[in-house]
């Protein structure tokens, strides 16, 4: 779905469309459920742990990039 439509409109070009669906391969994959999974080899990109809506806010303010 997500690489169906996307920018707020649908993607038509085939090509586009199989470009975004591989890149969306990488972040939605079973793996990210688990644990302490990396979206990248420096471990820069992660999901935090499970907590309260303030504690991912202060996760994007404080440890995003």
């Amino acid at each position: 779905m997500v690489a169906e439509a996307n920018y707020g409109g649908r993607v038509t070009d085939p090509m586009d469309r199989r470009c975004i669906n591989m890149i969306l391969s990488d972040f939605y994959t079973s793996d990210a459920l688990k644990d302490g999974y990396k979206y990248c080899e420096s471990g820069k990109y992660f999901i935090p742990a499970d907590g309260s809506i303030q504690s991912y806010v202060d996760f994007i303010r404080n440890e995003m990039p």
